[in-house]
């Protein structure tokens, strides 16, 4: 393999990388599709992939849809996936408070109704989900109803983010012993033509900054996710790859875990952008210089038919 990191992946070093490892991480929007439609080529890549013998997982950080619901877009846009292959962060959220937190009670959740089935599927009731508008003076905000069942708060993208959910926030994690959660850190979902909305990091640092604590994440670039992946099938660290199209969450979980790297230009991130973190001398920046990059991952398609 190449010593020197950041380098294009073409030829023979393409299956020279793929030779190397059994499994592959793949993110999403940006990797395997953008918004509806997937990248041209990508549904053949993963599915010569697993004819290959590959195991083939996807990690994401949205929030906002169950591994259910992320099986049937897939299927629905030509991949070849199956709903446990997929480790969002609703899902893995779910499991970080049942395996790690081992949360005995309720917890507030700030997030979206897909957070609410992952969390009912492993036994986690939930309260918060849908708006809370304001009602009453200032007063009454600081002695608004809580539930006395809950033991943690956890926040993802929630479209009804509002005043009273940030106040009912502060006011459960004020208590003592309860749990801070946040799914992500992304400040911005990227959308097509430039555009973008804010994301979830906004909300959870509007609730960390009311609680004056820090969440602990589980999403990417949080090692957790992997380790989700790595505790069901079995996956070894020196014979992975993970794909993405941001360098802050996907190269960087990679770096965090100790897996090869690499970065498509179908998504957020430059290879300008990579080689600015490389030549930074910054030791935290090195973390997102990937080991290799391809234009797309239908890239890989020569070495996958030849």
């Amino acid at each position: 393999m190449s010593g020197s990191k950041c380098t294009r992946l073409s030829g023979a070093l393409v299956k020279q990388l793929l030779e190397s490892v059994d499994s592959i991480l793949f993110d999403c929007d940006g990797v395997i599709w953008r918004g509806d439609q997937a990248i041209p080529g990508a549904p053949q890549v993963i599915n010569l992939l697993k004819e290959s013998g590959k195991k083939v997982f996807f990690v994401t950080n949205n929030s906002t849809k169950t591994r259910k619901m992320y099986a049937e877009k897939m299927t629905a846009l030509g991949f070849n996936v199956t709903e446990d292959e997929v480790f969002g962060t609703a899902y893995c959220s779910a499991m970080y408070l049942k395996t790690v937190c081992k949360v005995d009670g309720k917890v507030y959740l700030i997030g979206s109704n897909a957070m609410r089935q992952e969390l009912e599927a492993v036994g986690i009731q939930q309260t918060g989900v849908g708006p809370d508008p304001v009602t009453g003076k200032q007063a009454d905000w600081a002695n608004v109803p809580l539930d006395p069942e809950v033991k943690a708060v956890v926040v993802g993208f929630d479209e009804h983010f509002s005043y009273m959910k940030l106040n009912r926030a502060l006011q459960y994690l004020i208590q003592q012993g309860c749990l801070f959660v946040g799914t992500n850190r992304d400040t911005r979902l990227p959308l097509e033509g430039g555009k973008a909305v804010p994301g979830t990091g906004c909300l959870l640092q509007c609730v960390e900054t009311a609680a004056q604590s820090q969440a602990q994440t589980v999403g990417k670039p949080n090692h957790f996710m992997f380790d989700c992946v790595a505790s069901q099938f079995g996956v070894e660290r020196n014979r992975c790859l993970m794909v993405g199209d941001r360098l802050d969450t996907d190269i960087m979980l990679g770096s965090n875990c100790g897996l090869k790297t690499l970065l498509t230009l179908t998504g957020v991130n430059t290879v300008a952008d990579a080689e600015a973190h490389q030549k930074s001398g910054c030791a935290e920046r090195q973390g997102m210089v990937p080991d290799y990059y391809v234009e797309s991952i239908a890239d890989l398609l020569p070495a996958l038919q030849g």
